[in-house]
């Protein structure tokens, strides 16, 4: 079965040829989901975890759909017993919200009944502070998805996170010199995280992320089946172990494993198990 799943998480051109399913699964419990939906950006899609895997995706260690981790795909999959629940993994690494309604698009060629939604992170992290998305940008855009994907799948129920704190990550990691000189060298959130940044350019992002998260939440609260984290991943204070030694940027394995545990917490089923 889980040959099948990575058929459909993989190849969303399936969906044309009609290679998944439109069907529900039968014989899950009552309330828990048959069928699941991830999208975001790359620490969705697990990317740059570790050494195990430089440079690329690596969905089976994410958050929300790995298998070889405690994601919120194996949580249910453990609720569920030994009935079946698939998952879809449509986030795409450098993602930014203008590309949240293809995705959510995506994820409802599926007949998901639970998505999940970790995005924007990269309208923060540009060339510059002065090039962030802007705030009303970013509401009609995450507004937009959110319609399309209730308009399509209006029994699914979403559940959306707060953007991780990146000036966290540089309070945290700027002192380490391997740390900055892979964020100069690779140009990774430059509008925090490169040397020449000041304090004020530095605040500009902490005050845009703020804006953000307060969107997030409000627009998700307009939607019945719409579930904010309530900040928990904005809040989560990582550690070193957290972030990948590969880039200093993205979460390491026990970081998704971390954002797994804690999103778990805040979701539609944290108190079950």
């Amino acid at each position: 079965m889980r040959a099948a799943v990575l058929l459909c998480s993989s190849g969303l051109l399936i969906v044309a040829l009609g290679g998944c399913s439109d069907r529900p699964v039968a014989g899950v419990r009552r309330g828990i989901p048959a069928q699941m939906a991830a999208a975001g950006d790359s620490i969705t899609r697990a990317f740059d975890v570790g050494v195990c895997c430089i440079l690329s995706d690596s969905p089976d260690r994410s958050w929300a759909t790995g298998d070889s981790i405690d994601s919120h795909y194996t949580r249910l999959r453990r609720m569920a017993g030994s009935t079946v629940v698939r998952e879809y993994n449509v986030a795409r690494s450098g993602a930014r919200m203008d590309e949240l309604e293809r995705q959510l698009r995506a994820a409802a060629a599926f007949p998901v009944d639970y998505v999940t939604v970790m995005m924007g992170a990269n309208d923060l992290c540009t060339s510059s502070a002065a090039t962030m998305t802007s705030p009303a940008d970013f509401e009609a855009r995450f507004s937009r998805a959110l319609t399309a994907l209730t308009s399509l799948r209006p029994q699914a129920r979403v559940f959306v996170t707060s953007i991780p704190n990146v000036n966290q990550l540089w309070s945290l990691l700027h002192g380490d010199a391997r740390a900055q000189k892979a964020w100069d060298r690779y140009h990774i959130c430059p509008s925090v995280l490169a040397s020449s940044r000041t304090v004020a350019e530095r605040g500009a992002v902490a005050a845009r992320e703020r804006q953000f998260n307060a969107i997030l939440a409000r627009v998700c609260g307009k939607f019945r089946a719409c579930r904010y984290d309530g900040g928990a991943t904005f809040g989560f204070r990582f550690t070193p172990a957290d972030v990948s030694p590969v880039d200093y940027y993205h979460p390491s394995e026990r970081g998704q494993r971390s954002l797994a545990a804690l999103t778990w917490r805040a979701s539609y089923w944290g108190k079950a198990s």
